[in-house]
């Protein structure tokens, strides 16, 4: 069983958790490699500003969290099993009412169609899930998170572990010597997310 004080001090130590659906129980993962975004260099490809520039979605904050995390929860095109379990969607909706855990989303027609969550601490983000039920959905409400982090000064965007869809959209990896480094700064910033 988890807890808001367990993941935040995993957070907090380069941790994070993830669940198996199968057996039910959860563990602390800590890659040798971490999969990161460069705040301050990152610019989306030229079909997502185009996308973002002709308004196709929404972009909100925090407006829906749990359809977010739940969205996330479900298993991906393909594949029968999730990471997110019941214990860590009810563990994540206690961080975002105590203004930890935030939501960006797009929404379009007035439907959620797309969005990510992850944790907010000091000036590093960690990024954990994202889904889309639209085309280019979670890659808009993703470039619209990054654009906020920057205006915000935070130092580090974590994405965890390397795919080659976090790779499409510029994630750089990092060895766990130089991500603690970059962890430690970042969160010895003091930075509200909202």
């Amino acid at each position: 069983m988890i807890n808001v004080e367990d993941v935040l001090r995993a957070y907090r130590h380069g941790f994070f958790p993830m669940a198996d659906s199968r057996e039910g129980t959860v563990s602390w993962c800590q890659p040798y490699r971490r999969a990161v975004f460069p705040i301050d260099s990152f610019r989306p490809p030229r079909s997502i500003r185009r996308i973002i520039g002709d308004g196709r979605f929404t972009i909100r904050i925090d407006t829906d969290f749990e359809g977010v995390i739940r969205a996330c929860s479900m298993p991906r095109s393909g594949e029968q099993d999730t990471w997110i379990s019941e214990e860590i969607i009810d563990v994540y909706i206690k961080l975002h009412q105590l203004g930890v855990a935030h939501s960006v989303e797009s929404w379009q027609d007035g439907e959620l169609v797309g969005g990510l969550y992850g944790i907010a601490m000091g000036g590093a983000f960690f990024g954990e899930s994202m889904f889309f039920l639209r085309p280019h959905a979670s890659k808009v409400a993703f470039a619209y998170l990054v654009a906020h982090l920057r205006q915000k000064g935070y130092l580090l965007l974590d994405a965890q572990i390397m795919n080659p869809h976090l790779e499409m959209l510029g994630a750089v990896e990092i060895d766990h010597e130089r991500y603690m480094e970059q962890l430690e700064t970042a969160l010895a910033k003091k930075i509200l997310f909202i």
